[in-house]
């Protein structure tokens, strides 16, 4: 068979002549290499820029999914340092970065969709110490960054101050150095192994309130530890710490945890009640129940169920929870008395001129901490209840706790004083607020509010078989009307206007009786 001649040259190149055939072939483009350092700086961007997207998303909409820590540390952030620095950072330069994108005016629609990696990469050019080299969205910044640097210069001049220092304006927090508190998971170790294996690195105290925890130097960094990773003990605060201990849970008790993300007072119950029993773990958001079953995954609990749902929506006479002995009750809260852990001050929302904001965000909360607080107590076989914020205000905290001792009172419960020898106790704003705990944000580094109530003795509150039939009536009539409004509104107020015909129009009856 014949060949086909091929020729040297490809047919379209053959129908022109000169020098455009005697070009010299240009090579193949090559692929472009990065260094490792280069990698890693775009890695951490991109993993800064979906945490900021996060916290941006939750502070606008008032419902975070997690503090700024919490999602920085969490498992599927690689580069952690590097993650945390450049979030603090940008948040803290955000109104800046703002005022000098408006000024400048280089963004097109495509890159304003993509506000929180455009913030990221602003603040390396504006006042990082690294130029981003590679990435599209960086490179589309670079060629910009002359506008961008004309753009700070002519905000310095709007404003008439010389330095950035003195735009930023940023309150200087009070820094009383805090140490570092580690909570030993005793389902997987025991407190003086862990002690032992720390002791190799760090100085470690036993702390004197809580058992299982365990004080190190500040600033001391146990992210990347192997403990920490194999869940072995738990980077966790004093006073959170304090709560499940507050509780006392009995091993083999049924537990209810009534807003227990991101789980680790759940775990810690789980380890007080040395793996028996069971806790019910209820969390209404959905991303924050997938950090719960993190937490509980690496703990090693079997005893945790978790329960995705509304807390205010479960029926205490439901068979599901009519074994409840406990329950432990940490509702959201305003966060201010770990304002500086949680880093909410460097949020938008957090600026000065949301006073307004504030003090109506507060009251919601206030009336969301007293429902699930009249709820939890409700629950007919629970004993012991604790009821905790983060919070150091009185809205919160007394107010909230004073709303329902009326409730309380009758349904059996009283105050309890959880951890005696603790000094700082309640504002004295009603009879018995000496039982409540607080911690101060100067004197603990952190504040606090704890609240105990336990059921008193079955002797002085008979159950209703027990008593005779007419006191039996009675008793159940008072208990009726003493509801609190904020569990069944409508039937509070129906009752109400019943009992106020009744006693209008005297009811004649014949009591066989009598």
């Amino acid at each position: 068979m014949a060949r086909r001649h091929k020729p040297n040259t490809p047919p379209a190149k053959q129908r022109f002549s000169g020098t455009e055939s005697n070009k010299p072939k240009t090579p193949p483009a090559t692929k472009q290499r990065f260094s490792a350092a280069e990698r890693s700086a775009l890695y951490a961007r991109r993993e800064a820029a979906n945490v900021l997207r996060s916290v941006l998303r939750g502070d606008g909409e008032r419902r975070a999914v997690a503090s700024i820590k919490s999602l920085v540390f969490s498992p599927s952030v690689r580069n952690k340092r590097a993650t945390f620095a450049l979030v603090c950072e940008t948040l803290k330069h955000l109104t800046v970065i703002k005022d000098v994108l408006e000024i400048a005016n280089v963004l097109n629609s495509k890159w304003k969709r993509q506000e929180p990696v455009v913030y990221i990469i602003c603040y390396d050019i504006l006042f990082g110490k690294d130029t981003p080299s590679i990435g599209d969205a960086e490179k589309f910044l670079m060629r910009h960054k002359d506008a961008l640097l004309s753009g700070l210069a002519t905000l310095l001049v709007r404003k008439k101050v010389e330095s950035v220092d003195q735009l930023l304006g940023l309150s200087k927090l009070n820094g009383h150095l805090k140490p570092r508190y580690v909570r030993v998971n005793t389902l997987k170790m025991d407190v003086d192994s862990a002690v032992q294996e720390l002791e190799k690195h760090y100085t470690v105290q036993r702390d004197e309130t809580v058992p299982d925890l365990l004080v190190l130097p500040p600033g001391s960094d146990l992210h990347a530890h192997r403990l920490v990773a194999n869940g072995r003990i738990f980077l966790q605060g004093k006073a959170s710490s304090m709560v499940a201990a507050a509780l006392q849970p009995e091993a083999g008790w049924e537990v209810l945890d009534a807003c227990s993300a991101p789980g680790n007072k759940t775990i810690h119950l789980a380890a007080l009640m040395q793996g028996q029993g069971k806790i019910i773990a209820c969390e209404l958001n959905e991303e924050r129940v997938k950090r719960l079953e993190h937490t509980i995954k690496l703990s090693g609990a079997s005893n945790i169920q978790v329960f995705h749902g509304d807390f205010l929506g479960l029926n205490p006479k439901d068979p599901s929870f009519v074994k409840v002995r406990a329950i432990l009750l940490d509702p959201s809260c305003s966060g201010s008395g770990t304002i500086t852990d949680r880093l909410d001050h460097l949020l938008p929302s957090h600026s000065a001129d949301n006073m307004n904001y504030d003090s109506m965000r507060l009251h919601k909360l206030a009336v969301f901490q007293k429902k699930a607080l009249a709820h939890a107590l409700s629950f007919p076989q629970v004993e012991r209840v604790v009821y905790s914020t983060c919070s150091i205000h009185q809205i919160e905290n007394e107010d909230v706790v004073s709303s329902v001792l009326a409730l309380a009172s009758s349904l059996g419960f009283k105050l309890a004083t959880p951890f005696p020898q603790w000094q700082r106790r309640g504002l004295p704003v009603f009879a018995g607020s000496e039982h409540l705990l607080r911690m101060d944000p100067v004197e603990d580094k952190e504040g606090f509010f704890i609240a105990l109530f336990v059921k008193t003795n079955k002797l002085d509150n008979p159950k209703p078989s027990e008593l005779p039939e007419r006191e039996s009536r009675r008793r159940r009539k008072e208990r009726t009307m003493q509801l609190h409004p904020f569990l069944c509104p409508k039937m509070f107020r129906a009752l109400s206007r019943t009992l106020h015909r009744r006693r209008r129009k005297p009811v004649l009856c014949i009591n066989s009786e009598d």
